[in-house]
């Protein structure tokens, strides 16, 4: 076995991204275009790292690819895109040229699966395969989890995905009616937005986002203008009364941010699935529910927010999967009584002393 660390090479660079195509026939949640332009350093969070690209070959042929993300001031190294045939020996190759390489750069430990940053993709999916991948959902083979626990990755954060049944018309919560006026009441305002002012939203989520995640596993900082140049594109898959904005005295103090469940169309623009993400924007079967947060200053606006939400999907009979929330944050049991069911992720890491 034997490995390229490639740069901007347009041969590699195919070869990089035509590797997950033939993995995952069935399912593939990779956004190729969004990947060709990371390879080519051209995407617009490219400015806040470096990325090594690594492709590894048996017998001339790509057994496997992954890269390892730095960042300035940052002694860990981020390993990410990685994709292997089912074989241990290839993992462990692949795991040992990623330990050598960060180790020869003086990095203390290994994170991922991080593939280049917390705007982008992170988690390793662990259960739960024989299910079509969600929007927004981090997607990979059952037998990668295995392969980084035997190449002594160790878990360090753990994650879930709630499958919520579709809300019945009888179905009735007082604790989070009673949430919900409360904050009605003292004049909070609870609404979907006007899609005409998307640009001005995604500033007001700006300044509140990186205010709530800065605290999380992995979060790097992004400009404003780039965080709306990413997000921007989201306007057209959304539809607007499955989003809601909290705001007190004209300030944005929550949100709550779901797309209809397109599985993987989204990431494979062609005509063909143009057409099938209109059908199924002008009528859903499932929503996920994307990113919620609510400024601490608010406590208990969170469940106010999850009542809107709440009477949004009875109207519509609609199940839907509360995507991500991290172990330990209130969010990963709302509405316990109507969890079915919990998909599970991990982040690992792997320290460079071992």
């Amino acid at each position: 076995m034997n490995y390229v660390l490639f740069n901007c090479e347009k041969k590699y660079v195919k070869k990089f991204i035509n590797f997950s195509k033939k993995l995952y026939k069935k399912y593939n949640n990779e956004n190729s275009n969004e990947l060709k332009s990371l390879l080519l350093g051209k995407h617009p969070l490219c400015k806040y790292f470096k990325l090594y690209k690594f492709l590894i070959y048996e017998k001339n042929k790509v057994v496997g690819r992954f890269a390892i993300t730095i960042y300035p001031n940052d002694d860990t190294a981020y390993i990410g895109f990685f994709e292997c045939i089912n074989d241990n020996e290839v993992a462990k190759f692949i795991f040992d040229t990623a330990n050598k390489f960060a180790k020869e750069n003086n990095y203390k430990r290994i994170v991922g699966p991080v593939d280049a940053s917390f705007w982008l993709k992170y988690r390793l999916k662990i259960n739960m395969f024989d299910k079509a991948p969600y929007t927004g959902e981090p997607y990979n083979k059952d037998y990668y989890y295995k392969m980084f626990l035997d190449n002594n990755y160790k878990v360090i954060e753990h994650y879930t995905s709630n499958i919520y049944e579709h809300i019945d018309n009888n179905y009735e919560n007082e604790f989070y009616s009673n949430r919900y006026n409360s904050f009605i009441e003292k004049e909070y305002k609870i609404e979907s937005p006007n899609m005409d002012e998307f640009e001005r939203i995604l500033k007001e989520l700006y300044s509140l986002l990186t205010k709530l995640y800065s605290d999380f596993p992995i979060y790097k900082h992004l400009s404003e203008e780039d965080f709306i140049n990413i997000f921007k594109e989201y306007k057209k898959i959304m539809n607007p009364e499955m989003i809601k904005l909290a705001y007190y005295n004209n300030k944005m103090v929550g949100f709550y941010i779901s797309v209809p469940n397109y599985n993987n169309l989204v990431y494979n623009i062609n005509i063909i699935n143009l057409i099938k993400i209109l059908k199924i924007k002008n009528k859903p079967k499932e929503y996920v529910m994307l990113y919620m947060g609510v400024d601490q200053e608010h406590r208990g606006l969170g469940k106010a927010i999850v009542y809107s939400i709440m009477t949004e999907l009875m109207k519509s009979k609609l199940p839907s999967i509360g995507a991500l929330a991290r172990d330990g944050k209130v969010t990963q049991n709302y509405v316990e009584e109507l969890i079915k069911d919990r998909y599970e992720y991990v982040l690992l890491e792997r320290k460079l002393n071992d």
